[in-house]
C-alpha cells in the first residue's frame, strides 16, 4: 500500500481536531484529519437531543481564531453550533478524510515516525499514514457508557443512551427514568417532562445547580476575583434563588463549583427549569438504582420500587484511545486518559499530543489546540533554522 506522509495527523475530526487543523493551517504546517464518520462532530450531529446548547456563553466556547458571530444568541443552539462549526472548516481550509478508521497507531522503528495503519469504511480499502507528530483528538466522548446495573439486560421496557435520544414526542404519558443529573441529564428530564412524560430522575451525587446567567457572570467574576471569592458568590446567589432543596433530593456538594470544575472537571449543573419541576411534583427525584426487577420494576439503593416504560442513561462517555494507540504510554495511562494532570496533559514524548482531553470543555480544547500548534511550529522553526545557520 502507498504511504501517505504528511507532518501532521490528527484523529479525530471533533471539536479539538477541528480546532487543532485550525491553529496549524494558521501556521502553514500541513496536515489530515482522519475521521471514522461521514461528518465532522457527529456526536453533535448524529447524537445529540433537539434541546441541547452549548452550556456556558459563547465567549467562553469559541475555538481558537474565529469568535462566533455577533448576531448568534449567548447560548448557541445545537443548529447554529453546526453552522458555526462548517464555517471554521471552510476558513481555515481543513483537510479531513472521513469514514476513515484508525485501527492501530505505532512509532514506526525504522523511520521513527507514527505510522498510522487504517481503514477507509466506504472502499474497505486499507491505507497507511506516516507523520512525525500524532495529535490524538478522539476525544473522552468517543464511545456511550451505561454502567452494569443487575437485571438490566432483561429489563423489557425501552433502554436508551442519551445519544439515542431526539425529543420526549413518543414518551407523551409514559413513565420515564432518566440516569444521571448533570446538565444533559436535566435538560432531558425537563424536555420530557415538557412532552407530557411521567418523569422522573436518578440524582445519585451532590450537585450545584444555577440558572445560565449565573453561571455567565461567574465566569466573568472569576477574570476579577479568586475561585474561593467568587464561589462563594455563586452558593449565595443559588441559595437566594432555589432555597434549600434538600427535602426534594437535591444536595449541594461542600465545595465550590468552580473548585470542583477545575480539579476534576466537574461543571456546574445549569438549570433549564428542572429544578422548578422538581420542586413542584412534576419530577420525581431517586437515589442510585440497586437492580431492575421484572414488569419493568425498577429498585432503588433506599428501598423504593417504581415501574417505568422507559429508562434514558444520560451516564456520559468513554474515550476509546486504548483500542488503537500502540504506543501510548509515553502520555497516556491505562484508563485511555492523559497522564500528567492539566495544564501539562496535551505533550508527551515522541512527538504525540493530546487535545480535547482537559475536561475542561471548549474553552480546554481552545488551550490545547492553540498549545499543539505553537509547540510543532517551534520544533520545525528550530530545525530549519539549525540547518540554515
Amino acid at each position: 500500500m502507498q504511504i501517505i506522509e504528511v507532518h501532521v495527523v490528527i484523529v479525530g475530526a471533533g471539536p479539538a481536531g477541528i480546532a487543532t487543523a485550525g491553529c496549524l493551517n494558521k501556521l502553514r504546517i500541513s496536515n489530515i484529519v482522519l475521521e471514522r464518520d461521514d461528518c465532522p462532530v457527529s456526536l453533535w450531529r448524529k447524537r445529540a437531543y433537539d434541546r441541547l446548547k452549548l452550556h456556558l456563553g459563547k465567549d467562553f466556547c469559541s475555538l481558537p481564531h474565529y469568535p462566533f458571530p455577533s448576531y448568534f444568541p449567548n447560548f448557541v443552539p445545537r443548529v447554529d453550533f453546526l453552522h458555526y462549526i462548517d464555517s471554521y472548516i471552510a476558513h481555515f481550509g481543513i483537510d479531513i478524510n472521513y469514514n476513515c478508521s484508525v485501527d492501530s497507531a505505532f512509532i514506526d522503528q525504522s523511520s521513527r515516525k507514527w505510522r498510522l495503519l487504517v481503514t477507509n469504511n466506504s472502499s474497505g480499502a486499507g491505507e497507511i499514514y506516516e507523520a512525525e507528530f500524532l495529535v490524538v483528538a478522539s476525544g473522552e466522548n468517543s464511545e456511550e457508557y451505561i454502567p452494569n446495573i443487575k437485571g438490566l439486560e432483561s429489563y423489557q421496557g425501552e433502554s436508551m443512551h442519551c445519544s439515542k435520544y431526539l425529543n420526549g414526542r413518543e414518551m407523551y404519558k409514559k413513565n420515564v427514568l432518566v440516569v444521571g443529573c448533570g446538565n444533559s441529564g436535566m435538560k432531558i428530564a425537563y424536555d420530557l417532562s415538557t412532552w407530557g412524560a411521567y418523569t422522573s430522575i436518578v440524582i445519585r451525587s451532590q450537585v450545584h445547580y444555577f440558572t445560565k446567567k449565573m453561571v455567565y457572570v461567574g465566569m466573568l467574576m472569576l477574570k476579577h476575583f479568586t475561585v474561593e471569592k467568587v464561589d462563594k458568590i455563586m452558593i449565595v446567589m443559588s441559595k437566594l434563588k432555589y432555597g434549600n432543596m434538600s427535602k426534594y433530593g437535591l444536595t449541594r456538594p461542600k465545595e465550590g463549583p468552580f473548585a470542583l470544575k477545575i480539579k476534576g472537571g466537574t461543571t456546574p449543573t445549569i438549570d433549564v427549569g428542572c429544578v422548578k419541576r422538581i420542586k413542584n411534583g412534576k419530577i420525581k427525584v431517586y437515589p442510585g438504582i440497586s437492580s431492575i426487577k421484572e414488569n419493568k420494576v425498577v429498585k432503588f439503593v433506599d428501598g423504593q420500587h417504581a415501574h417505568f416504560d422507559a429508562i434514558i442513561f444520560v451516564t456520559g462517555y468513554k474515550t476509546n484511545v486504548l483500542k488503537w494507540l500502540k504506543d501510548y504510554k509515553g502520555l497516556f495511562n491505562e484508563n485511555g486518559m492523559p497522564k500528567p494532570s492539566y495544564p501539562n496533559h496535551w505533550k508527551g514524548k515522541h512527538g504525540i499530543y493530546s487535545a480535547g482531553f482537559s475536561k475542561r470543555g471548549l474553552e480546554g480544547i481552545s488551550f490545547d489546540a492553540m498549545k499543539i500548534a505553537n509547540d510543532i511550529n517551534f520544533t520545525l522553526t528550530s530545525r530549519v533554522n539549525q540547518i540554515t545557520s
